[in-house]
């Protein structure tokens, strides 16, 4: 992990003021490094004692020998766009969606998120996307603010290199609003991501309803937009992240020189490597892997990318995201416990890892102090069965 970084100004912050008292006894502590029977007590909202051993104090719930874990850190969900627009051009009511996505979320095992908004718009051509990160951001930090969700929601803007206005919808953001994470996104078709033009094919004519000539069109747009901007958004973009405050993540590095290039821009950890040379190269430079969850479930890349477990392999994956099933992060954790033979390791890599990536250092980890997130899960021969969510303190599943 990079740890060179200055501690977050979102730790311990932002949240309602919910809190309560829980003890979880007679339950398989995780840790980091190992697992232990024992307790973990939680009070005012905070672990405030782990002990070892077999005892339920009174008032205590037995878990009967069920996992304890952390509660699960989404870095990068396209969930809460899925909600605001379930069907293509379906604008839905901003707040009910909100809610809905947070309770989803909830009922996965995930209690802290960073919500991904797209900024960079593209009002020409075919396959146009319209800004609405502001006026999102918005409604979430409202809907934050008076206490309305169950778990804790951070800003991730999505910059989208290949765009038209991408450094004017950043500019509406301050560090009032506390970004947490600004990705370096390049969408633009050939490379990246969609080395594979029928990849990409698929997935856009699909969802946006694309005739073969709407499809040609928008390629070419895309090719023309990232032409006239792509150098300037990318550089706009990181001197916007250090003005936010936020960490920079790159997205889709895919040879080692595109790496190199996010090491200069001071990228903390790199989403969605798509090759193992690329992953090789950010192990080299200290820069944090993360895949898909999806991608690992699946068995590979829906973009015909390199897989998740290719990488786990290899020693090159340090932080899964749900990325677009939320689901699928404690299945994902599992499933990469069977991998590595290391069910500690491989719970870290939704719990420790991405917290201290995002500079969360007040969560992730079962110790006095950390906020009282966690979980109670049962294995149900491979599947992890979710009997109980809380953030801190408050069961909340």
């Amino acid at each position: 992990m990079n740890s060179s970084f200055p501690a977050s100004s979102l730790t311990n912050a932002f949240d309602a003021s919910m809190s309560g008292d829980l003890c979880l006894a007679n339950a398989q502590l995780v840790f980091p490094d190992r697992t232990a029977l024992g307790a973990v007590t939680i009070e005012a909202g905070v672990i405030s004692e782990i002990t070892e051993g077999d005892a339920v104090p009174t008032g205590a719930l037995d878990c009967g020998g069920d996992l304890v874990l952390p509660g699960l850190v989404e870095l990068h969900t396209d969930n809460v766009e899925r909600h605001i627009e379930p069907r293509p051009e379906v604008d839905w009511p901003h707040l009910p969606a909100l809610l809905a996505h947070d309770a989803e979320l909830a009922s996965t095992g995930i209690t802290t998120v960073f919500d991904a908004m797209r900024v960079g718009s593209i009002h020409s051509g075919k396959g146009r996307y319209i800004d609405y990160a502001r006026k999102l951001a918005d409604e979430l930090l409202s809907a934050r603010a008076n206490g309305m969700f169950k778990i804790s929601h951070f800003l991730h803007l999505r910059a989208e290199i290949c765009s038209e206005t991408l450094l004017e919808e950043l500019a509406a953001f301050g560090p009032e609003d506390h970004v947490g994470i600004v990705s370096l996104m390049d969408h633009t078709p050939g490379q990246r991501q969609f080395r594979d033009l029928a990849a990409l094919k698929t997935y856009v004519a699909k969802k946006r309803g694309m005739s073969d000539a709407d499809f040609a069109d928008h390629v070419q747009n895309l090719l023309g937009l990232q032409k006239r901007f792509g150098a300037k958004h990318e550089a706009g973009a990181v001197t916007e992240a250090a003005r936010l405050g936020a960490v920079l993540a790159s997205h889709d590095d895919t040879t080692a020189e595109h790496v190199a290039t996010s090491a200069a821009n001071g990228v903390g950890f790199a989403e969605f490597p798509t090759t193992v040379e690329a992953a090789e190269a950010c192990r080299n430079l200290g820069i944090a892997v993360m895949m898909g969850a999806p991608n690992l479930i699946r068995g590979g890349s829906h973009s015909g990318n390199v897989a998740a477990e290719d990488l786990a392999t290899r020693d090159l994956l340090d932080i899964i995201s749900s990325d677009y099933v939320p689901s699928a992060l404690l299945l994902s954790a599992f499933h990469l416990a069977r991998v590595w033979g290391d069910l500690p390791r491989a719970i870290a890599t939704v719990t420790r890892n991405p917290a201290e990536a995002a500079r969360l250092y007040d969560r992730g980890v079962l110790d006095p102090g950390m906020r009282g997130d966690v979980l109670r899960v049962h294995q149900a021969g491979t599947t992890p069965l979710l009997r109980g969510v809380w953030s801190q303190g408050q069961k909340i599943g």
